[in-house]
């Protein structure tokens, strides 16, 4: 199929005219995206049946108890299956070869419908390279590992078979695909307020019904996919097929899924599909004692950064494992998504290093982007795409590649958001290194809006990234060590507090609603949870401190955290009412360098920000299209949100037909300093 004739050209033109000249890049990535759509097509059954690698790779366990186990290791010469079921004897299960690498050995069961290896008992691979080394590894499509650091800190893997009665059998559907998300990013593991790694199951029982209650639809779970150290947040995966077991079970995961479902919430995975681990032992590098079998060999493999592997993703088998991976998470454990890690690393040769993205469009198409990983993410999302119609994939992408939130078949690479990650930094320079008098209302309301015509985009103040040790959250950059002496209601409210719980509300609710298609907050940061995230590890002594979530604070009704996480609350049942996500992008009347006042209008709302940290107005004259009587809805400063109630819910503002900063009409209210309102009718 030619390229230029599968995609309509003029719809790309369409939505930016400067793509014109690099028109024959973007159809030759596509033609080498048919290509290999052809290819799995015409051998592999299409994508329903090459994305069930699981099914063919693996452990496979048939009704009868017979177990069928596969493994891609094209290098080794020999290989024995071993683990506690033979005594891990080295000779008397090995495993024969086909011409594609692939190595295979049937298990027969030990009686009608017993498995020979039982339940989660240890496996792995034993191979001889050519060179006459004996290897050994965890099957890398293990779908179970665990780790004792008593014992050693390399992971172990195991072969999981849960009788019938034991597994998790699902009882709600999927919910519908939001309008538009409200992500809660979460991490299972630092979902305690104790010094310890918390459950699956405390995350069902404790968490799931606060993000229920916050209003938010979606959640991003992160540091799902296995990996050995738990300080890398979950970026350094290990075994690809394998939810983290330290935070419990496969069926406890599923149960924390499913119970989302039924509260009518997304579930998200965090996926890292831009680079591996390089653990050997546990991991997929030098699987079959070379150094080019799923990454590519040399320094093209090699993550210097990350000091971790790369994905060869032009070879076919790699393809199979990765695609197979995303299909297996939506399939056994029931997610509706991904956020893809890492996107612009994968999508450059020089993965971002070094490079400061100018927006100039030849970084974009030029000899710097990596045609093939390109062409592996047009075809994930081509993928679930086709066999999920209602999934969701977010591509973590700094670079602002065009195209990126497109179709694949309208000539982009597929994903449905991108984060827009310059918004978080912004606020960040602002509050590191301007004086309040200083913040440039044209620069945020830019930063904001700078967004591709007709690709979407999920808006957020502050992600884990900004969060971790060597950063701080917007709350503790606000309010620093007063957050440990005057957020009690008992305690007077101090000028540094009273500041910070004013800028906190109203960045959250500009970036909420002017920002983006979609909202992502990390979880704690809704209530400003003070301090970093840190995670226990050998510069800090092991401590617990800082990776957990002190819930305590914000479920303490003398404490002032309460009033950030109820204002946050606010916001998203809002939005739910008046839909300003999937609206239009909104009409700016009004970014005042002077006054520091910003307003605008979307779906129907009229939304005001008095940004000055002195000055209140009165009569303040706002433009706005739609004539007609108008209300306070929401302001930031009711007391129940921790304001001084200058201005009150429900006070009527009627419209004077007369035009005003490019609007049909203006009213007038009283905008207190640090004081946001959303005006409805």
């Amino acid at each position: 199929m030619a390229a230029t004739a599968s995609f309509d050209l003029k719809s790309v033109l369409k939505l930016d005219g400067y793509l014109e000249p690099f028109i024959p890049a973007i159809a030759h990535r596509h033609e080498r995206f048919q290509k290999w759509k052809d290819t799995i097509d015409q051998y592999e059954g299409g994508y329903e049946k090459f994305t069930r690698g699981f099914d063919k790779m693996g452990f496979n366990v048939k009704d009868s108890g017979e177990i069928v186990y596969r493994e891609w290791a094209p290098n080794a010469t020999e290989a024995n299956l071993i683990g506690d079921f033979n005594q891990w004897n080295r000779m008397s299960h090995p495993l024969k070869k086909n011409e594609f690498g692939v190595w295979e050995i049937t298990l027969p069961p030990k009686a009608p419908g017993v498995c020979a290896i039982p339940h989660d008992s240890k496996v792995k691979i034993s191979m001889i390279t050519p060179s006459g080394a004996r290897i050994e590894r965890i099957p890398a499509w293990i779908q179970r590992v665990t780790q004792d650091l008593a014992f050693s800190p390399a992971y172990e893997g195991r072969f999981w078979n849960p009788s019938t009665s034991e597994k998790y059998q699902f009882k709600n559907p999927r919910p519908p695909q939001p309008r538009a998300i409200r992500i809660y990013e979460a991490h299972v593991g630092i979902s305690t307020s104790d010094h310890r790694v918390g459950t699956y199951k405390e995350f069902t029982q404790d968490t799931l019904p606060r993000i229920h209650a916050l209003g938010y639809n979606t959640i991003q779970l992160m540091a799902i996919m296995e990996h050995p150290y738990y300080a890398s947040f979950g970026y350094q995966v290990t075994s690809f097929f394998a939810a983290s077991s330290r935070y419990g079970t496969p069926e406890e995961l599923r149960e924390l899924i499913d119970t989302a479902h039924g509260m009518g919430i997304t579930v998200l995975l965090d996926v890292v599909h831009s680079h591996a681990c390089k653990n050997v032992l546990d991991g997929l590098n030098a699987f079959d004692g070379s150094d080019h079998q799923y990454f590519h060999e040399g320094s093209k493999g090699r993550h210097e950064l990350w000091d971790s592997r790369l994905f060869n993703y032009g070879n076919h088998e790699v393809l199979r494992f990765l695609l197979s991976n995303l299909r297996f998470y939506m399939e056994e454990y029931k997610f509706d998504g991904f956020r893809f890690d890492g996107v612009t690393s994968m999508m450059y040769v020089h993965h971002g290093i070094g490079t400061g993205f100018s927006g100039g469009y030849p970084d974009y198409f030029g000899p710097g982007a990596d045609e093939e990983a390109i062409v592996y993410l047009m075809l994930a999302n081509d993928a679930m795409h086709t066999l999920y119609p209602s999934v969701i994939t977010i591509a973590e992408d700094v670079s602002g590649m065009p195209l990126l939130c497109i179709p694949v078949s309208q000539g982009g690479i597929g994903f449905d958001y991108r984060l827009s990650m310059a918004i978080p930094d912004m606020w960040i320079k602002l509050l590191k290194h301007k004086t309040d008098d200083e913040w440039d209302m044209g620069n945020i309301v830019h930063t904001l809006t700078d967004r591709r015509y007709g690709e979407k985009s999920v808006a957020y103040a502050e992600s884990h990234d900004q969060a971790l040790v060597g950063d701080k959250t917007l709350a503790f950059w606000l309010m620093d060590k007063e957050m440990y002496t005057h957020m009690s209601d008992l305690t007077p409210m101090t000028p540094i507090i009273a500041r910070g719980l004013s800028l906190h509300k109203m960045i959250r609710l500009l970036v909420h609603s002017l920002g983006g298609e979609g909202y992502l907050n990390f979880e704690g940061n809704e209530f400003g949870h003070p301090e970093w995230l840190d995670f226990p590890r050998e510069g800090n002594n092991n401590s617990f401190q800082h990776a957990r979530r002190q819930w305590n604070i914000v479920d303490d009704q003398i404490l002032r955290y309460r009033y950030l996480n109820d204002f946050d609350a606010a916001i998203n049942h809002l939005e739910e009412e008046h839909r300003w996500l999937s609206a239009s992008q909104a009409y700016v009347s009004l970014k005042h360098g002077g006054d520091k006042m910003i307003a605008y209008e979307r779906s129907g709302l009229l939304f005001v920000f008095n940004f000055h940290p002195t000055k209140s107005f009165t009569d303040y004259r706002i433009g706005v299209d739609e004539a007609g009587e108008y209300h306070i809805i929401l302001t930031s400063d009711e007391k129940k949100f921790g304001g001084f109630e200058n201005v009150s819910c429900g006070g009527k503002f009627t419209t004077t037909s007369m035009e005003w900063n490019g609007r049909k009409n203006w009213l007038q209210i009283y905008i207190p300093s640090r004081t946001c309102v959303v005006l409805g009718k």
